[in-house]
Order: structure tokens, then C-alpha cells, then sequence
């Protein structure tokens, strides 16, 4: 494996991680088994409601904070326990947790940010599964602002963050200007 990063982390992406038929199936799987909401968040001391819907699933007891709101999981379903399995032996961990995220259309997106969050510890392990539509993802150096990468993340594939990534590196999925249909994306993280 080679990270897609040029130095302070370590990014890796396998674009057909999961098969067509598994894609197709777990998409509508957890689109209709999942409670899916839209909460507020507070961004630069404003609240405003997220670009895209969430839930959290996971160990019981395992609360998680980002943006001025906390959230309780749900139980770990079936379909997430088999997605888990499959990317825990290749990111050889054990994932805690898991924030599930539904970007209705091109609308919908996630602004810059680092999942540094303290319940994550020193350089957290992020397993990132995209279902459905193919988005952008884009990763830029928090302190050199000519390092820049982006990749269209396809339906099935796996993204595994880990190392230094989270100190260094910001990413966001950034809203589309052409018409573009639902994704499920689901980050597992490993809470302590």
C-alpha cells in the first residue's frame, strides 16, 4: 500500500472494496434501517442546522462531541457489524464506534475539518465506507497551503486514514455544482 499522501499521514483508498451487489445491497439497507437526523451544530458561535443528515451507532455507553452537540449511539446493526469486519482486517483495529452521515444530493456536504476530537485520541485510526453516489473528497495540509489532493470516492469503496493524518491534514466534502444522487458515508472510529 501506498499512502496518497506526500508526508505527515497516511492515506489509503481501495476503490472496489466491496462488490457491486454488496454496494447496492448495504446502500439500501442502511437507508432504511437507519434514524437518520438533522441536527444543529454551532459553527464560528452561529447554530445552523448540518448540510446533511446522521446518526451514531456503536459500543453502548460511547457518547461522541463534535460542534457544540453530542450524540448517544444506537446499537450496532447487522448490516454495520458485517461492513465493520470486512475493513477491520484490513485497518488491522477494532472500531468502537461508527458516525453515519446521508448526503441527500449535491446540496448536502461537510466543511473542513479534522476528526481530532479528544475521544479519539492521539492519531486515530478512521475507517470511511462511501455507498451510493460518488462524491469528491478533498485533503489539504493545514500549514502548507500548496498540498492539496482530491479523489472521487465510488460506491463501495474504502478510505482508511490513520498516523499523523488528523494533526495535519484537513478534509471535507465540498457541495457539487451538477445534480448528484444520495450517499451513505460511514466513518468507524475507535473511541478511548
Amino acid at each position: 500500500m501506498i499512502s496518497l499522501l506526500p508526508q505527515d499521514g497516511e492515506v489509503y483508498y481501495f476503490s472496489d472494496f466491496f462488490t457491486p451487489e454488496e454496494s447496492i445491497h448495504y446502500f439500501y439497507k442502511l437507508l432504511h434501517e437507519i434514524e437518520w437526523k438533522q441536527e444543529p451544530i454551532k459553527l464560528f458561535g452561529k447554530e445552523i442546522m448540518q448540510p446533511r443528515l446522521t446518526a451514531w451507532h456503536g459500543d453502548t455507553q460511547k457518547s461522541y462531541s463534535y460542534s457544540g452537540i453530542t450524540m448517544n449511539p444506537f446499537p450496532w446493526t447487522e448490516t454495520l457489524l458485517n461492513i465493520k469486519l470486512k475493513i477491520e482486517a484490513v485497518a488491522e483495529v477494532s472500531f468502537t464506534s461508527a458516525l453515519l452521515n446521508l448526503y441527500r444530493d449535491e446540496k448536502d456536504s461537510m466543511g473542513w475539518h479534522k476528526d481530532d476530537e479528544k475521544e479519539l485520541g492521539t492519531n486515530p485510526v478512521i475507517g470511511s465506507v462511501s455507498l451510493g453516489a460518488t462524491r469528491t473528497f478533498v485533503l489539504k495540509h493545514i500549514r502548507d497551503n500548496g498540498l492539496k489532493t482530491s479523489l472521487d470516492l465510488v460506491n463501495g469503496s474504502f478510505l482508511l486514514m490513520k498516523g499523523e493524518t488528523q494533526q495535519h491534514w484537513l478534509h471535507s466534502i465540498p457541495k457539487n455544482s451538477t445534480p448528484v444522487g444520495p450517499r451513505i458515508n460511514l466513518t468507524f472510529r475507535i473511541l478511548i
